[in-house]
């Protein structure tokens, strides 16, 4: 712990301290102390003073230390934080729309305190002070604001501008903190598809706007679109499929370009849907020799689990069938026309090619693996590096909106904002079928699964070694580039997601890895290149 007279001088002529201290809170100066130097018995004082910042704080209060004024704005801050804390949690209930709204309605009360008295009483404030003084929650917040409200006046001092009243309580509430983001307008692209559920519906039910950020999606045409914008520069950030930042960052089909998986979009929610002229025909993987299969991206879980289904079957992908990149929103057009015999792609354009009549549902993805990862949140580590904050507020809201979207109660609310033309542009009854997980098949049956799509946004590095081993399987990645583990670490952010989501109040895993069941075998993470050999060995493929 290092001191400097200086910074004493300096608090007192800023009028911070009601005496002559030295900085740590102690008379102990020499008469003939120099002010140039430190005192020399200062050691013993410093290791007897509280370690923790709080309950030094609380000590140089209880000394006198801190100015009448100090203490009444850090009352007033902490008022103004718990009182709109308890009004947004009262009304808003966890609904960023409906805590928007209760903002709008304290401005037009005049104020916190004329919303508390009508929500609360008209001795509210009393209820208040009294919270403050005895909990101890409470308490350690008011001395954090202490600490806060004696570098606000100290900083005010010296710029010769101080207030004689502290700031208001509706001034202090009128927006939300932004705290110290290096932008605030944000730009982020998508595909639109339900994947992209939590980073589409934070603009319209305010979840950016929760954490300062004036964010707008951007709907892009394909995939390809997305990675030569990433690489351009030309948005912000990106809602990924989760194995592009892997195959962007390494090089593959692409120019290298450092990109990072901050968070994953959703699970599951992906289907195999076959065109209706082939109902009586598929009933299994080996029945698809032949077909023109659409995915949305070479470098897709899509592309990887039709893979991985048909091999079971006893058919190799690249000669058996014929697989092609299609962007989801032409996939039913191109099934309609014939040019697809079946697809394996992104809802809500399974559900949609069952409610235009024109294909089936053959299995959902889920069934091949439950839990796995498809889309994600995705930002180059250069626009990472150069906007630190503004990326973790990003991330952060929406890992929020992950956990509202996984709700099933709030699935209807959800699917509702989602179907503007700005946004994925269907029918209702489309979206909510995929949402809520009732739905009909296309021929003729109707199922409840409402884990069809889930919305868990924890990055397993599993995942990451899972996609690099199949990208290796079909010869997508080299073996000398399939650093399984180096690749994991460097690209998905699992550790900041953890950090995220525990600051919201969620329970994230602690592991980074897990061991993956899917329907026809076991990934053990941490031997992903025997896990390759035995898959080739089973299926000859």
């Amino acid at each position: 712990m290092a001191f400097s007279t200086k910074t004493s001088l300096s608090y007192s002529s800023s009028g911070l301290f009601s005496r002559s201290l030295c900085p740590c809170g102690g008379n102990h100066l020499p008469q003939n102390h120099s002010p140039d130097q430190l005192p020399y018995d200062h050691w013993q004082f410093a290791e007897s003073m509280p370690q923790r910042p709080t309950d030094l704080i609380d000590d140089l209060i209880k000394m006198g230390v801190y100015k009448p004024q100090v203490l009444h704005l850090a009352d007033t801050l902490t008022q103004v934080e718990l009182k709109e804390a308890l009004l947004l949690r009262q009304i808003g209930g966890g609904n960023p729309a409906r805590e928007r709204l209760c903002r709008e309605l304290i401005k037009e009360a005049g104020g916190l305190d004329q919303a508390m008295a009508a929500a609360f009483g008209v001795h509210a404030t009393e209820f208040f002070s009294n919270t403050i003084r005895n909990s101890d929650f409470s308490r350690r917040d008011f001395l954090k604001k202490v600490a806060v409200a004696g570098a606000l006046i100290a900083m005010s001092s010296c710029a010769q501008q101080a207030s004689q009243t502290p700031p208001t309580e509706a001034s202090a509430g009128d927006a939300p903190e932004t705290g110290d983001l290096e932008k605030t307008d944000v730009r982020i692209g998508f595909i639109p598809i339900t994947c992209a559920t939590p980073i589409v519906m934070s603009e319209p039910l305010g979840f950016y706007e929760k954490y300062g950020l004036n964010a707008s999606v951007v709907k892009m045409p394909n995939w390809a679109a997305v990675r030569d914008s990433a690489i351009a520069g030309e948005l912000d950030a990106y809602h990924m499929l989760s194995p592009m930042p892997i195959a962007i960052t390494l090089g593959l089909g692409s120019t290298a370009f450092p990109i990072q998986l901050a968070s994953i979009e959703n699970i599951n929610g992906q289907a195999i849907t076959v065109a209706m002229q082939h109902r009586d025909r598929v009933q299994g993987p080996e029945d698809f020799r032949g077909f023109q299969i659409g995915v949305p991206f070479p470098y897709s879980m899509h592309n990887l689990l039709i893979r991985y289904y048909l091999a079971t079957g006893g058919l190799n992908p690249d000669t058996d069938v014929q697989i092609s990149a299609v962007p989801p929103p032409d996939s039913v057009a191109r099934m309609t026309t014939g040019d697809l015999d079946a697809m394996l792609m992104p809802d809500p354009f399974n559900q949609r090619a069952v409610y235009e009549g024109v294909g089936y549902i053959h299995l959902l993805s889920k069934e091949l693996w439950a839990g796995h990862p498809c889309c994600a949140f995705a930002a180059s580590q250069a626009w990472i590096d150069e906007n630190p904050n503004t990326f973790q507020a990003v991330n952060k809201a929406i890992i929020d909106a992950c956990a509202y979207a996984n709700d099933s109660a709030n699935r209807e609310t959800v699917a509702e904002a989602l179907i503007d033309r700005q946004y994925l542009n269907q029918p209702l009854e489309v979206v909510q079928a995929v949402l809520t997980g009732n739905f009909e098949d296309g021929l003729g049956n109707t199922f409840n699964e409402p884990d069809r799509i889930g919305f868990d946004p924890y990055p397993w590095k599993s995942f990451a070694k899972w996609i690099s081993s199949q990208l290796v399987r079909w010869d997508l990645m080299t073996e000398v580039q399939a650093d399984y583990t180096k690749i994991a670490d460097d690209i998905f952010m699992t550790d900041l997601a953890r950090e995220l989501s525990q600051s919201l109040g969620q329970s994230p895993p602690t592991d980074e890895n897990r061991v993956e069941q899917l329907k026809f075998d076991t990934f053990d993470p941490e031997n992903p290149d025997a896990y390759v050999e035995e898959q080739i060995e089973k299926f000859n493929v």
